[in-house]
C-alpha cells in the first residue's frame, strides 16, 4: 500500500461577545469647592443606582474599562480627577478643581460611572 497522508477533519464555530458591566454612583455636593482646590468624596459618601449607600467601588479591569465623570450633567476632562477604588475609607474620587477657572458649587450633583467591559467566549467543535 502507497503512503497517505492522515488527517483530523474537524470544523469550529466560535462566539465571542464583549458585554459591558456598567455601574453608577451619585453625590450631591454639601459645600463649595474653589477653584485651585480638590474634592474629595469617599466611595460610602456616594449612592447607587437604587438609591442605597454605597459601600466599595468597583476595581478597574486591565485594559478593559473607563470611568466618565460628570458635574451637573456636563461629562469632565478624565485629567482632573483621580478614581481609586476600594471600600469607604479606601476607594474614593478626588476632583481636582483646575486654578483660573470656576469652583463647584454648593449641591452639584457628582454622576461617577464606572464600565467594566467584561469578554465572553464559546467554542464548539465537530468531527
Amino acid at each position: 500500500m502507497a503512503l497517505q497522508l492522515m488527517k483530523i477533519q474537524a470544523t469550529a464555530t466560535s462566539t465571542i461577545s464583549v458585554s459591558p458591566d456598567t455601574a453608577r454612583f451619585f453625590n450631591v455636593t454639601t459645600a463649595e469647592t474653589a477653584a485651585g482646590a480638590t474634592l474629595t468624596i469617599d466611595a460610602g459618601d456616594f449612592f447607587e443606582d437604587t438609591g442605597a449607600a454605597a459601600t466599595d467601588l468597583p476595581a478597574l479591569a486591565a485594559s478593559n474599562s473607563y470611568v466618565n465623570l460628570y458635574i451637573n450633567g456636563a461629562l469632565q476632562m478624565e485629567g482632573i480627577y483621580t478614581y481609586t477604588p476600594g471600600a469607604t475609607g479606601v476607594g474614593s474620587l478626588a476632583i481636582d478643581v483646575p486654578a483660573g477657572g470656576g469652583s463647584i458649587i454648593q449641591d452639584s450633583s457628582i454622576v461617577l460611572e464606572v464600565i467594566n467591559y467584561v469578554p465572553t467566549a464559546s467554542t464548539t467543535i465537530e468531527t
